[in-house]
């Protein structure tokens, strides 16, 4: 675990759960259709299987809709969070810009929930995992904002989805990310430089107050950030880790280290304090 000295300790109960329970992930859920008639709350296989496989955790699919949860009872709830990536975006009024066309889709139920979400955690000292839109996510929730579409700016590579192939083909590993040496993901990971899939069309413009940005795409795209002395684990990530992330030498290290974050705040231990 990445530790330094512990913030001011805010402790979870440990009595309210069996001692031999894993600890609970609350997995941001998307909205979908089923059979392109059913409305449903869903979430990747994929990042189930990171979270029970790798995190050892336990993985719930969270309804993002303040209509149904709040973000109170998310917090006593779950012990960390998993924020997913999704089709739709950020939208760019919680960034201060108005919607066009290159913004693409939303979907302002989630909007609602998660950006208090990673507030809160931030101040509580309580673990999450941001993943590609998580990613902007975090970005956003600290005040910074977003280009619309990436592939459009000079001297960009296109980040987004091969639109066809196989799902391997999809999530294969595409170009290399530099984090700052001597970092937080350089000392998680082991190395430097490590290599990434990519599928995604937004990113990071402005970081927000507190968001370090500890990696970058060769075309100076953000990849990794974390927020500056948060007293909890607050590592996010642009690409997709969840993918192969048991067998993956760049996932595994990023989840177990999640998991371990998770248990620590489920166990009560005072959160663990992360820095360059």
């Amino acid at each position: 675990m990445l530790r330094t000295n512990p913030g001011p300790e805010m402790l979870r109960p440990s009595a309210c759960r069996p001692t031999s329970a894993r600890p609970v992930v609350g997995i941001i859920g998307n909205m979908s259709l089923l059979n392109d008639t059913y409305p449903v709350h869903a979430g990747g296989t994929m990042n189930t299987e990171a979270v029970a496989l790798v995190s050892g955790c336990l993985p719930l699919i969270i309804p993002t809709d303040p209509n149904f949860v709040s973000v109170e009872e998310l917090l006593e709830l779950c012990d960390g969070f998993l924020l997913t990536g999704g089709r739709p975006n950020v939208h760019p009024s919680e960034y201060g810009e108005d919607e066009t066309p290159a913004h693409g889709c939303f979907e302002r139920e989630r909007d609602a929930i998660t950006l208090p979400l990673v507030r809160a955690c931030v101040e509580r000292g309580q673990p999450f995992l941001g993943i590609c839109r998580g990613f902007q996510e975090v970005n956003v929730a600290m005040g910074g904002t977003l280009f619309p579409e990436i592939r459009d700016l000079p001297g960009r590579m296109n980040h987004r989805m091969p639109p066809d192939g196989t799902i391997e083909e999809k999530f294969a590993l595409r170009h290399p990310v530099r984090f700052t040496t001597g970092g937080v993901f350089h000392r998680l990971m082991g190395a430097e430089e490590v290599m990434t899939n990519t599928l995604h069309g937004q990113g990071v413009n402005r970081p927000g107050a507190r968001i370090v940005i500890d990696g970058r795409a060769p075309d100076g795209t953000p990849e990794a950030l974390y927020v500056k002395d948060a007293p909890g684990f607050t590592l996010s990530v642009q690409w997709h880790p969840e993918w192969n992330a048991a067998a993956d030498p760049v996932s595994r290290p990023l989840f177990a280290a999640f998991g371990e974050a998770v248990r620590d705040w489920a166990h009560g231990l005072a959160p663990a304090r992360l820095s360059a």
